[in-house]
């Protein structure tokens, strides 16, 4: 039987509320900078090719900053635990902004993929320090009003992204879609270091990396990651490369465990894992990415060559459904503030996203932009039913000093999510339109692109491209009905939720049981606890 829950978990004391603003402010700038960085850059890739040539390594362009940001997720987490939040956080933003400088000054696109990797590196850190340092700042009974700020921050970079990436390119040329970053990054540095403030951390001994978990969970992400990338593009799915890659995933992942098992400051604690309402967030974290960024991928593409819309402005084609989730954040956020229930919110998130999904499955090529707008709208609400209140949950369920990793193993399933359903959705997808293909529009179909936009789609003859708008219609309704089957699977898991209040303000309750569910563990952990309250 743990210790009551007063002595449990110490709360961050809630900072005044500008100063709380201010520091929130710098955030949401490191917030916007990881975001935004690769809606920016998709923009300009065709304009960096044609000025350095490398078309054949172009997605590399994209893959190493993912690869290097997910693969750091994890270790910035139990590095700010470790060694203190603010400056781990302060040595992110300095990385991205060095590899972002690189970046813009790169030669040749050998050099642009690697400073990207530099990029992609300080990226880890920006978004689980972001999260993290809220989770010390506010306790999570306050959290819940903030929740809008984030999710406006994240609409702000997808409708905002490609907009501004074709604005810097078009008149300022493509290395500024880089050096935007330094102005931004300067202004959240110098912010960062003069308003928030932390306690230091004190221990009775030196910390320990726990180097060789890194090493294999690195691999064994990195291997995840290129077989959700590769997988049905650049090989076939039953490849030497796939499969030795999936091997290599599986056996590094293996020995990740069992380090963790016997490591004295593991990557991933292990223990955080048996409380169930983590374990719960951490599914529906990675359902929720599969499911939101399968469907920023075929969303676009499908008013684009079905409904003819403009590349140009992808970004506002998804209006609907991102003001629909983050008015839907700001409101749930309010709601648990005011009475510190959350259990309805992933419930009727996940039913809302199941219904949003199927409806989209739906659409064909008579489907109007207004009903495809409302569609989206369902699908966004109960994403913002979701996005924060994974991340809030997952965070009032762990200790205080095991604040990172909780953050960024949340964050990391979430990544995991959007490459396996950009992957699977997008096997299917294309699978599909080429299958249609070959039987509307005869063999030479079968080698169009599943991805043309609406200036080429124009050019093609009209039984062609009569052919090919039902192709997509087709491949669309299979992703987004598999997307659908898979959210089913996140509302089950948010049944299960258990209703533990959450630390902050508002009266105490007794302990729940879910608090006590780690047996003699966290008595253990209790007395080497740090006094980890926001100054």
């Amino acid at each position: 039987m743990s210790e009551p829950l007063e002595k449990a978990a110490p709360v961050p004391e809630a900072a005044p509320p500008r100063s709380v603003r201010v520091v929130l402010l710098a955030l949401m700038i490191a917030m916007l900078l990881a975001m935004l960085d690769n809606m920016i850059i998709g923009t300009a890739m065709p304009t960096i090719v044609g000025e350095l040539g490398g078309l054949a390594h172009l997605s590399w362009v994209v893959t190493a900053y993912t690869l290097a940001t997910a693969a750091s997720t994890p270790i910035w987490g139990k590095l700010g635990d470790l060694y203190g939040r603010k400056g781990t956080f302060l040595t992110s933003i300095v990385i991205f902004l060095i590899g972002s400088a690189l970046s813009g000054m790169a030669q040749d696109m050998g050099q642009l993929i690697g400073f990207r990797a530099v990029q992609g590196l300080g990226a880890g850190g920006l978004m689980v320090g972001v999260m993290a340092i809220i989770g010390d700042l506010i306790p999570p009974r306050e959290r819940g009003k903030y929740q809008g700020m984030m999710a406006g921050v994240m609409a702000l970079a997808m409708i905002g992204g490609p907009l501004v990436g074709g604005t810097i390119t078009d008149h300022w040329g493509w290395r500024w879609s880089f050096y935007i970053n330094l102005p931004l990054g300067a202004v959240a540095l110098t912010m960062v270091t003069t308003v928030l403030h932390l306690p230091k951390r004190d221990r009775d001994h030196r910390p320990r990396i726990d180097y060789l978990g890194a090493v294999l969970l690195t691999v064994g992400i990195t291997a995840i990651v290129l077989v959700t990338t590769w997988g049905g593009t650049e090989y076939a799915w039953g490849s030497s490369v796939i499969v030795g890659l999936s091997t290599l995933g599986v056996a590094a992942l293996a020995g990740f465990l069992l380090v963790q098992t016997r490591a004295p400051e593991p990557i991933m604690p292990l223990h955080i894992f048996r409380n169930r309402n983590f374990t719960l967030m951490s599914v529906i974290g990675f359902l929720t990415g599969f499911v939101m960024f399968g469907a920023i991928l075929f969303l676009p593409l499908y008013q684009q060559a079905v409904q003819g819309a403009s590349a140009t402005n992808s970004g506002l084609l998804l209006l609907p459904m991102l003001l629909a989730m983050m008015a839907v954040s700001l409101i749930a956020g309010r709601v648990t503030t005011d009475t510190g229930k959350y259990k309805i919110f992933p419930i009727i998130g996940g039913a809302l996203m199941v219904a949003g999904l199927f409806l989209l499955a739906q659409m064909d090529t008579e489907t109007s932009r207004l009903t495809s707008g409302v569609y989206m709208a369902v699908l966004g609400a109960g994403m913002g039913f979701l996005m924060q209140i994974t991340m809030l949950v997952a965070q009032n369920s762990v200790e205080m000093k095991d604040m990172g990793v909780a953050s960024s193993s949340t964050t990391l399933f979430r990544t995991l999510g959007s490459s396996f359903g950009v992957a699977i959705m997008g096997a299917l997808f294309t699978g599909r339109v080429q299958d249609e293909m070959a039987a509307r529009g005869g063999g030479a179909a079968t080698q169009q692109s599943a991805q043309l936009d609406a200036a080429s789609l124009a050019k093609l003859p009209e039984q062609l491209r009569e052919a090919y708008q039902v192709a997509v219609s087709s491949g669309t309704h299979l992703a987004f009905l598999v997307g659908a089957a898979v959210a089913v699977l996140g509302f089950v898991a948010a049944l299960f939720v258990k209703e533990v209040p959450l630390r902050g303000a508002g009266p105490r309750s007794a302990p729940a049981e879910e608090d006590r569910e780690d047996d003699g563990t966290q008595r253990e952990q209790k007395e080497g606890r740090l006094a980890d309250t926001a100054v």
